[in-house]
């Protein structure tokens, strides 16, 4: 039943940058393709959740530097079997900031993407399909570096603020100036 849930949250986004219809198209069929998509089991890639994460004022946005992908990008992870995918982006941000109070800004996606996760010592090269939502802290707790993350930094509107990374972290870094302005 769950599944359905992600399926009409795909079917009701309506992206505008090529690489986020070509990532909608590829979920959709994914997700009827594979029964077990929300399981990091499946070796040929499976559906992750992430967030793009703003402060109490929502000046700023909160990224990580990955300790094991050496970049900086959203906070997010694996579903592992959960198929609520918005629970999942909720509560990956709050175990890799260690803020506890955040909530949705919307229920709705605000971005995703398709990217290739490189093999490690014992995992093959796969896919991630990774659905994000627009998250904002709602408390004056302060973030905490967990052992996920080499560093986390709020970062401004500013695009000078922004440390390099993705493509699509870009993406959504504009996402967010457009739907703050």
């Amino acid at each position: 039943m769950k599944r359905t849930a992600l399926k009409t949250l795909l079917e009701q986004y309506h992206p505008t940058a090529p690489e986020e219809i070509d990532a909608k198209r590829d979920m959709l069929t994914f997700l009827a393709q594979y029964k077990d998509c929300f399981e990091r089991t499946l070796e040929v890639g499976h559906f992750t959740a992430s967030c793009w994460l703003l402060s109490k004022d929502g000046s700023h946005a909160l990224l990580t530097h990955h300790a094991k992908l050496g970049f900086w990008v959203q906070l997010g992870g694996h579903c592992d079997g959960d198929p609520d995918v918005l629970a999942v982006g909720l509560k990956e941000a709050q175990e890799e900031s260690g803020i506890m109070g955040i909530h949705p800004v919307s229920d709705q996606l605000f971005d995703i993407d398709i990217h290739l996760i490189p093999a490690r010592k014992h995992e093959p090269e796969h896919y991630h399909y990774d659905v994000r939502f627009l998250l904002q802290v709602t408390s004056d707790e302060q973030f905490v570096v967990s052992h996920e993350s080499k560093e986390l930094r709020w970062v401004s509107k500013d695009i000078h603020s922004l440390p390099p990374g993705s493509e699509s972290v870009l993406r959504m870094f504009k996402k967010w100036q457009e739907f703050i302005s």
